[in-house]
């Protein structure tokens, strides 16, 4: 077995719940600024977040919140975000954020699959709310973060009494749930306990040497890069995180350029917007020292004009909701390689696996990547079988990826497996398009495949049989009131046959590869 392991040291992980971690650290003093509002300019000192942390578990368990109980958390970053996020922590509850993308039917899915007992959302959203909270057939109390006809606030909720004392197993427990679609198939809850979120905050520290005094969140935080990378690790090492509800261009230019930001999270959509918008020219950057890149691959060229532009270093990392998320990191001290997603994070052992023969590959060879470390998942909620599938009974995840490592233990992802395409470094499951397609009825059968786009990384085209007349435009417009706006369809194709596997599979590399041959280079 060929196993590669980390050129850092191993951590410690402490045996604490998350909001422990997190928010006791000391390392936030009271009267500093934890949390801004980036549209408003309001701050949360780091003293008052804690105090409202505690006032929002006291609240939670007078409302009847237990151990063990979800609550999902639907809403756009605001530091309210964060305050439900650790109150519900802090009362022993799981959170399962949800994207705020979604629509009723869509988060109807997530809160009968998590099991919800509330739903924390806001005011803009409560009607969808209301809609998916029918839709699950559930009983869920809905609370908002601000203050809407009817419902009870986040700060109403709140009581002046001491948090709940709840035992907590940081192995065991699982503090977040969030949804991801694994390597296939339709999204799951990813049980991710106190200690996998632990590890991977002190492994970032470790990675990562800078201590910024101040994040930028544009990245939402229901996704796993913002909860973790910025979110978590931002309050665990004392930052201001500065919020934003979604991303503006200029609004994220003035956050940078008035909190002198000097180490920026971000996705490959907002480093193209940053290496060719003229507007970038107008703000005072001079602070900023770093973009560091997830969730998708950055392509050399874009990562090289944004070096001449803006003077800055590029680095990338590597990882997954599955892993919480991150595996690998280009630190700041080693050499940057533009089509390298970094080396190991500490503690984390890696192997590249070859697809057809389960044998190990040998340095620069491509193969299956293959994790295993503290911050790989528990699971997969109510599906043993998935998670089967993807941990073995070693503690290797699968990702789906396939890459090269050199002597120097570089990873480098060079092509995938898994069927998941990416967009703005979302996930988008096929099957779910296809089990939608086909109940047009005029659709025989369907493929989804991603098609390449300059901006999003990757797109949605449906590949379809039909069954009589039908058109591109009215494929598109039946799926697009049913899905969030990046699983929406963009290109669709016409064709006689799906080509299957024996068993009736269908084989979506031949039609990847076909759609290749036929894009001019």
């Amino acid at each position: 077995m060929n196993i590669h392991h980390s050129p850092h040291g191993d951590i410690d992980t402490p045996r604490q719940s998350l909001s422990d971690f997190v928010l006791d650290a000391g390392r936030g003093q009271a009267p500093a600024p934890a949390l801004v509002d980036g549209v408003t300019g309001r701050v949360v000192t780091y003293g008052e977040l804690r105090e409202q942390v505690r006032r929002t578990a006291a609240g939670l368990a007078a409302r009847g919140v237990r151990k063990g109980d979800v609550i999902a958390l639907w809403s756009p970053n605001s530091p309210e975000f964060a305050i439900a996020f650790h109150g519900g922590v802090r009362a022993g509850a799981t959170v399962t954020p949800a994207n705020t993308g979604y629509t009723a039917h869509e988060l109807a899915h997530q809160l009968r699959d998590a099991g919800a007992k509330m739903l924390i959302t806001t005011a803009a959203l409560a009607d969808k709310a209301h809609a998916a909270i029918a839709e699950s057939g559930r009983v869920i109390e809905l609370v908002t973060t601000d203050a809407a006809p009817g419902l009870p606030s986040l700060a109403a909720i709140g009581r002046d009494a001491p948090a709940p004392s709840i035992t907590i197993d940081p192995l065991t427990d699982v503090v977040a749930l969030p949804y991801s679609s694994g390597t296939t198939g339709l999204p799951k809850g990813v049980m991710l306990t106190h200690a996998n979120l632990v590890a991977n905050i002190l492994q970032i520290e470790a990675a990562e040497s800078t201590r910024p005094h101040a994040l930028v969140g544009a990245l939402p935080f229901f996704h796993i890069y913002g909860l973790v990378v910025i979110l978590n690790f931002g309050l665990r090492v004392g930052a201001a995180v500065v919020t934003l509800p979604r991303f503006d261009l200029e609004r994220f230019l003035g956050v940078l350029q008035s909190w002198r930001i000097e180490l920026v999270h971000i996705v490959p959509p907002i480093g193209l917007a940053l290496a060719r918008q003229p507007c970038v020219d107008n703000f005072d950057l001079h602070n900023l020292r770093t973009l560091f890149f997830g969730a998708a691959p950055l392509s050399p060229s874009v990562s090289e004009e944004l070096r001449r532009r803006l003077k800055i270093e590029v680095r990338q990392g590597y990882g997954m909701t599955e892993t919480s998320p991150v595996t690998h990191y280009q630190d700041c001290v080693s050499t940057v390689r533009p089509r390298s997603v970094g080396r190991l994070v500490p503690s984390t052992q890696c192997r590249i696996v070859d697809v057809e023969s389960e044998r190990d590959a040998t340095i620069d060879q491509p193969g299956e990547v293959w994790i295993r470390g503290p911050q790989v998942m528990k699971g997969y909620l109510n599906n043993p079988e998935a998670t089967a599938r993807m941990i073995d009974n070693e503690g290797w995840l699968r990702t789906g990826d396939i890459g090269t490592v050199d002597c120097d233990g570089y990873l480098t992802i060079v092509d995938r497996l898994k069927e998941l395409i990416k967009v703005k470094g979302f996930q988008v499951a096929p099957a779910e398009l296809e089990d939608l397609l086909l109940r047009h009825p005029r659709i025989a059968d369907v493929a989804v495949i991603p098609v390449p786009h300059e901006e999003c990384g990757e797109v949605p085209k449906a590949i379809v049989v039909r069954r009589g007349e039908l058109t591109e435009a009215e494929v598109i417009e039946f799926i697009h009131p049913q899905v969030a706006h990046y699983k929406r369809l963009h290109h669709v194709e016409f064709i006689d046959a799906i080509p299957k596997s024996a068993s009736g599979k269908i084989l979506r590399r031949v039609l990847v590869a076909r759609e290749r041959s036929s894009t001019p280079s």
